[in-house]
């Protein structure tokens, strides 16, 4: 593996596939000992410019798990490219902490960081892409189907940064992807480009399109994260409306089958994007997903850790 993971793009079909398998393992491993100490004495840095439950406390629980620990630095303890530059702040932290864990607003920061750290840098959400969540959303899949490949999920809402990082990973490991959004809210015409290449090796269908029926048409899974991210409250209001047609809902469920399953990168709004009787309906794996992002950053951090000086 590269020493970051700033982007899906930063992995290989097999790395990705192999960080698969180690997640696996060490779910399994840790339920007989709790602590693994695959990485004893490291510590990570935890930079969030946005809140978070999920995130922080599983890359805490993670770093715990293999012996380490974390530092966490809120939005009033660093001003990332403010009170201090982007790269002061990957030099300064490069002398103190083994890795760095970033939650940020803007990908530059998110490379500025890789580009000026001599410790992995992992993207923990930025306005572009969400990789860790992808790798907790394959797990998902994989557990529950037993296989990645030919396996058919539907992305309905917007063509935001898990959208984005679903692409490209569903892309590479051969899984079909149809990605429904209104017009003028589609995912940037570069990563589909670079998805569809993906898909030409692995064999994956990936598909772009506004109907939100056609893309869940006998899918496997359904799909959806909130229309309105952190940053644009002030669309809030006007993407409701827009949104709309592509809630996930028992209508939607009922054009993919009984056997569909549902997915929520989380927090929800119950009654927006998705209906409450599906988020909380027996056909939901949303807060499997929500665990597994704990495993599979767990297998990350444990490969990335490995290679340290």
């Amino acid at each position: 593996m590269n020493k970051d993971l700033t982007s899906i793009n930063d992995l290989s079909q097999e790395e990705i596939l192999g960080l698969l398998k180690k997640s696996i393992e060490l779910k399994q491993e840790v339920k007989k000992q709790r602590r693994l100490d695959l990485a004893p004495g490291t510590m990570g840095a935890l930079i969030f410019e946005k809140p978070s439950l999920r995130t922080r406390v599983t890359f805490e629980k993670a770093l715990q798990d293999l012996g380490g620990s974390a530092i966490y630095l809120g939005p009033a303890d660093i001003g990332l490219g403010k009170r201090e530059t982007v790269p002061d702040v990957a030099r300064n932290l490069s002398r103190w902490v083994d890795c760095i864990i970033a939650r940020v607003f803007e990908h530059s920061k998110i490379t500025e960081l890789a580009e000026n750290a001599t410790v992995p840098v992992v993207n923990a959400l930025c306005d572009e892409e969400h990789p860790c969540q992808i790798l907790a959303d394959l797990l998902t899949v994989l557990e529950f189907r037993g296989s990645l490949e030919g396996a058919t999920i539907c992305w309905t809402g917007d063509g935001n940064n898990v959208c984005n990082s679903l692409m490209l990973a569903c892309g590479l490991v051969g899984i079909n992807l149809r990605v429904a959004t209104p017009k003028g809210f589609e995912p940037p015409q570069a990563v589909a480009n670079r998805a569809l290449e993906y898909a030409k090796k692995s064999g994956a269908s990936i598909t772009l399109t506004n109907d939100a029926s056609d893309a869940a048409r006998d899918a496997d899974f359904l799909y959806t994260d909130v229309w309105a991210s952190m940053g644009q409250e002030g669309e809030a209001e006007h993407r409701r409306q827009v949104f709309r047609p592509y809630q996930l809902n028992r209508e939607l469920m009922a054009v993919a089958g009984s056997d569909a399953k549902v997915l929520h990168c989380l927090p929800a709004h119950r009654g927006e994007e998705i209906s409450a009787e599906c988020l909380d309906g027996p056909q939901s794996l949303v807060l499997d997903q929500a665990e597994n992002r704990l495993h599979a950053q767990r297998a990350l951090l444990a490969v990335l850790l490995s290679h340290r000086k």
